[in-house]
């Protein structure tokens, strides 16, 4: 006779928290290891950089000197690159957007989230500021520029802003998204900081190193600070809602309330 298997009854409440501990685990492992490996190629980028290592000289001088040319033929295109960078997606714009959101959060009494997204913004911001002064790239010396931009090069500022902030949007917001519609946000986050560095090399005030560099310094800031944040999340025990996308599940919920840890 065929032997049939009992359906599964419901877990207990100790085997949702061990599962639940378990994906914890490895949502913190991903995001120190992001982290590190972010961490690991920006320096990478930082020394060449600084030892003026001749292939990625080539290769910004390169492209610098073709988008110039280009920009220089074609006047419209540029003041279209002028306005998305200033305009649409600078670091002005970007950091208001971030700070509403903040409010926002505030408002929503999801005070864990409100924190990570200042705390990153203004870790992101500062962190750039730093290594701007530290390495003090020059900008790129062009004839007839068609565009200019005060401070250092290394790394760009407009890149690592775009990089962080599309990362908080996506990870605060895409629990409140349809699952379906996650690709497209990703998607539309993706083509934002792509775009946003290639207006940098194309208006001629970065080279494509400081672009590279802003991403991954950006991606080491956003992967640290997560990583915090799931720490704190698996150390307070707050395994009943497990995390798929996003940073807080709970703020799809009307009003999230503050946690209360879990008894030992």
């Amino acid at each position: 006779m065929p032997s049939h298997t009992a359906p599964a009854g419901p877990l207990s409440s100790f085997d949702r928290v061990r599962r639940a501990d378990r994906k914890y685990g490895v949502h913190l492992l991903g995001s120190a290891a992001g982290a590190a490996a972010a961490a690991v190629l920006f320096g990478l980028v930082l020394v060449l950089v600084e030892a003026h290592w001749e292939p990625l000289r080539r290769m910004d001088t390169g492209a610098a000197g073709t988008l110039h040319h280009f920009a220089l033929r074609h006047h419209e295109w540029t003041r279209v690159l002028a306005f998305v960078s200033n305009w649409i997606l600078g670091p002005g714009i970007l950091r208001t957007a971030v700070a509403l959101l903040t409010l926002w959060l505030l408002y929503r009494r999801a005070w864990r989230l409100a924190a990570w997204s200042a705390v990153t913004a203004g870790a992101g911001a500062l962190t750039g500021m730093l290594v701007k002064a530290i390495v003090e790239r020059t900008r790129p010396a062009l004839s007839d520029p068609v565009a200019h931009a005060p401070g250092y090069s290394f790394p760009s500022g407009h890149a690592m802003t775009a990089t962080t902030s599309f990362a908080i949007f996506l990870l605060v917001l895409l629990p409140l998204v349809p699952r379906a519609a996650h690709w497209l946000c990703w998607l539309i986050s993706a083509l934002a900081v792509v775009g946003v560095g290639f207006t940098r090399v194309a208006l001629g005030v970065h080279w494509c190193s400081d672009v590279i560099g802003g991403w991954l310094l950006g991606l080491t800031v956003i992967a640290a600070t997560t990583w915090a944040f799931r720490l704190w999340r698996a150390d307070a025990r707050r395994p009943a809602a497990p995390v798929t996308d996003g940073l807080e599940p709970e703020l799809d919920a009307p009003h999230p309330e503050p946690s209360r840890p879990h008894d030992s």
